[in-house]
């Protein structure tokens, strides 16, 4: 039997994480230490590999009921070889470390169980829900391997040059980093996308680090379907304006 597809064959690695190609993670387990990976995106495994529901504390769980944003893992254990992939998304490795990510659950495809993550929130200057309202907060010292749709432009900011993006295009950014979530200037324009453009809400960024933004965006969060106006503009207890702002909810 001949096929170029014969060309695919397994990428042999050293590391633990290591793309297969561009769209599939391919993770080595020596079992000593478990991976965390999104529930389902399991496309192929070899050895003698276990996957089991991940475990979420009261806290974790409480932040999810609230805020919608966390994480639905699976721990895989043992020795072996998994190989990981949703949606044909393209796959990135980041090292974690002192300085920590803020990402958007949604983007992310696998991480280190020694990694710890909490859901917190983005300050809004109107008090406007939506992408990037919510994140995740990851620390510690490991890997996280993320996903965008298409290849993403890495964007870097420092005292002297912050950096703006599109709230529904921003994947993930250095913890370190100010950020503000934020509308045109003019308060009547507050309330719907920006004139004639088509944009609307974005994320400033400040201080000193890197943004990861990917050539897609999501649905405005004008065109989300959520119960009231209130809901939908982020007021309230859940909104920037309320008792949450600037509150870690883990």
């Amino acid at each position: 039997m001949q096929s170029s597809l014969f060309g695919y064959t397994e990428v042999q690695s050293s590391e633990r994480y290591a793309l297969q190609n561009d769209r599939l993670l391919r993770v080595a387990l020596s079992g000593h230490e478990d991976v965390l990976a999104r529930q389902g995106s399991m496309v192929a495994y070899q050895g003698l590999l276990e996957f089991d529901g991940e475990y979420q504390t009261q806290g974790q769980r409480n932040a999810r009921a609230r805020t919608g944003e966390g994480l639905d893992l699976m721990r895989v254990s043992g020795e072996g070889t998994v190989f990981l992939a949703n949606l044909a998304q393209y796959v990135h490795v980041m090292d974690i470390d002192h300085e920590g990510l803020t990402v958007d659950s949604q983007y992310v495809l696998a991480l280190d169980s020694t990694l710890h993550w909490e859901v917190i929130s983005v300050d809004s200057q109107y008090g406007v829900s939506g992408s990037g309202k919510y994140n995740l907060n990851i620390s510690g010292h490991g890997k996280v391997a993320l996903m965008t749709s298409g290849k993403p432009l890495m964007l870097q900011v420092t005292p002297e040059t912050f950096a703006n993006a599109d709230s529904d295009a921003v994947v993930a950014w250095s913890t370190s980093l100010r950020v503000q979530m934020q509308a045109q200037t003019t308060s009547s324009g507050v309330w719907r996308r920006r004139g004639n453009t088509g944009e609307g809400w974005e994320l400033s960024f400040m201080g000193q680090g890197h943004a990861l933004v990917q050539p897609s965006e999501l649905l405005p969060p004008q065109n989300a379907v959520l119960s009231g106006m209130a809901a939908q503009y982020g007021m309230g207890q859940q909104g920037a304006r309320g008792q949450n702002q600037g509150n870690a909810f883990s």
